[in-house]
């Protein structure tokens, strides 16, 4: 059994529920120990826009918001998507501490060397 966890999140602020639910699994993996990575791909990219996420929430209560910051102080990679990222007009420098583009080879080679989730 692989240690290495991959959440794929194709929504964003289009879907706050899961959208918040990946960041949520993300955390999780991570506090059990897991090796995690966050790839965000399509409007997800999005989430690493500084100041995007700071108002998405679950209807569960949870808060992107702050299940980032956790992602970002325990150094948890998050990739978007370097074109979808491009298409929204979102440079490596709109993003949020902690992220940074990634390409769709990063996101094959992270995969299959892990679980994967996507959402």
């Amino acid at each position: 059994m692989t240690n290495n966890v991959v959440i794929s999140l194709s929504c964003g602020t289009d879907n706050p529920n899961r959208a918040t639910r990946a960041v949520h699994l993300a955390t999780v993996a991570h506090k059990e120990g897991k090796n995690v990575t966050l790839f965000l791909l399509d409007e997800a990219v999005y989430i690493a826009k500084k100041g995007l996420a700071d108002n998405l929430r679950a209807a569960t209560g949870d808060v992107a918001d702050d299940l980032i910051t956790y992602l970002q102080a325990h150094e948890v990679p998050i990739l978007a998507c370097t074109p979808c990222a491009k298409a929204r007009r979102i440079a490596g420098e709109d993003l949020i501490d902690g992220a940074r583009l990634g390409t769709a080879a990063e996101l094959i080679q992270l995969s299959c060397d892990a679980a994967v989730i996507s959402l």
